[in-house]
């Protein structure tokens, strides 16, 4: 993989650096945000290692630029809060994967592999392929997603939850099923997925009257336009 790694802590990036270099991989440096940003938007990496907490501007803006600049590259942030809120203020600015400081280099590796292959395999759909459920609708081919008209912005991961709960839909698809289809065997703490669901919630259901997404108690997750029985 080709890298970006925006850490501010030089015993870090020391550590980092020797790991993935050893490993085959190939990475660019910045120590402050600005500088990080620039890298991003100038070049193309197969995923970005974005730490919170940076001189100039933080992880979160950092996110938020990229993201607002159309860049879907995807995120992988470092940081040392672990609490919930922290991951939904992360997940909410752009970023698609949370590590918390302490970590195994190896997990950061296999993340950033999970990462990389997803950002590969993100544009694929058949240009003729729709998935609706009632009034919320998303086109694989162009990945325009539209609620009554109205276009809706997703992050990657919360996008690939929906569009499993789209293919399923109207039945039922249970926690273990949505950590595959976005982590594959390799899935976080519980806190991410309850928090990528958080987001999904907040941006198909919230501005409208009827919501979509239910929570079916013990089971999982299901879309439609009714209540869960």
């Amino acid at each position: 993989m080709h890298l970006l790694l925006i850490e501010d802590n030089p015993d870090l990036v020391a550590n980092v650096a020797d790991f993935l270099d050893g490993r085959g991989h190939s990475l660019d440096i910045a120590y402050n945000g600005f500088a990080g940003l620039g890298f991003a938007l100038e070049n193309d990496y197969d995923a970005l290692i974005l730490d919170l907490t940076l001189p100039g501007i933080d992880g979160l803006e950092v996110c938020q630029r990229l993201r607002a600049s159309g860049r879907t590259l995807p995120i992988l942030m470092l940081t040392a809060r672990d609490g919930l809120e922290d991951k939904l203020e992360g997940f909410a600015s752009g970023a698609d994967d949370y590590l918390v400081k302490p970590f195994a280099l190896r997990e950061l590796e296999a993340r950033l592999l999970a990462l990389a292959r997803r950002g590969q395999g993100g544009q694929a759909g058949t240009a003729a392929e729709r998935l609706r459920v009632a009034d919320l609708e998303l086109d694989l081919a162009t990945r325009r997603l539209t609620r009554a008209g109205r276009p809706l912005e997703l992050p990657p991961i919360p996008m690939r939850l929906l569009e499993t709960l789209l293919r399923r839909a109207p039945g039922l698809v249970t926690r273990a099923e949505l950590e595959r289809a976005v982590w594959g065997d390799q899935p976080p703490d519980s806190d991410a997925l309850r928090a990528h669901l958080h987001l999904l919630r907040q941006t198909i259901d919230k501005p409208f009257p009827r919501p979509l997404l239910h929570t079916v108690r013990g089971f999982g997750y299901r879309l439609g336009g009714d209540e869960p029985a």
